[in-house]
Parts: structure tokens; C-alpha cells; sequence
């Protein structure tokens, strides 16, 4: 059974940071690249960023780019969204993702608010 696990998620002030955490069971993690979204009431889910399953190519949305950093730890199955310089912009609930034998899977989420 696949499982996607999100943490870190919180009420934070603009220009501050935080990390996520996305841990995950079920599937060979080491094989399959990850993705983080977000989504905000009435919009659709957004692709923020995704790392390769070698760990040797990241891709980031543009609104995030050189604040956000993607990385995963395949001893731990676990991957990770490093995110600075928040902006109120970046509130949204945030999943990762990852699709495995032709399905999409995904965690339930992590609530970040950015807000003074």
C-alpha cells in the first residue's frame, strides 16, 4: 500500500522559512521521481517542484525559483521542499505526489499560511 506522509507545515511570517517533509512507504522510492504541489481554494493544483529519481535534476515553477529548494533522502524514502523568503503568495495547502504503476498518488497535505 503506497502512502505519502506531508509535515512541516505552519503559520509563518513573510520572509520567513520553512521545511516540509513528505515521508513515504509502499513503493520503491528510490526508482521514481517526486513532486511537491500546491493548491489554494478555487484553483487548481500547481505543480511547484520535482526531483529526478537520481537526484541529479530539479525543475521548479518560476514563482519559486532560487527560494525553494527540492531534495530527497533515498535511505529514508523521504523527500523534502526547503522554502525561504515566503511570500503570502506561497500560502496553500502543499502535497507531494509521485506516480507510480500508472497511478497518481498523493499524501494529505500540509497547510502553510504566510502571514504577519
Amino acid at each position: 500500500q503506497v502512502q505519502l506522509v506531508e509535515s512541516g507545515g505552519g503559520l509563518v511570517q513573510p520572509g520567513g522559512s520553512l521545511t516540509l517533509s513528505c515521508a513515504t512507504s509502499g513503493f520503491p522510492f528510490i526508482s521514481y521521481a517526486m513532486n511537491w504541489y500546491r493548491q489554494t481554494p478555487g484553483k487548481e493544483r500547481e505543480l511547484v517542484a520535482t526531483i529526478s529519481l537520481s537526484d541529479d535534476m530539479t525543475n521548479y515553477v518560476d514563482s519559486v525559483k532560487g527560494r525553494f529548494t527540492i531534495s530527497r533522502d533515498n535511505a529514508k524514502a523521504t523527500t523534502y521542499l526547503q522554502m525561504n523568503s515566503l511570500k503570502p503568495e506561497d500560502t496553500a495547502v502543499y502535497y507531494c505526489n509521485t506516480y507510480y504503476y500508472a497511478n497518481n498518488y498523493w499524501g494529505q497535505g500540509t497547510q502553510v499560511t504566510v502571514s504577519a
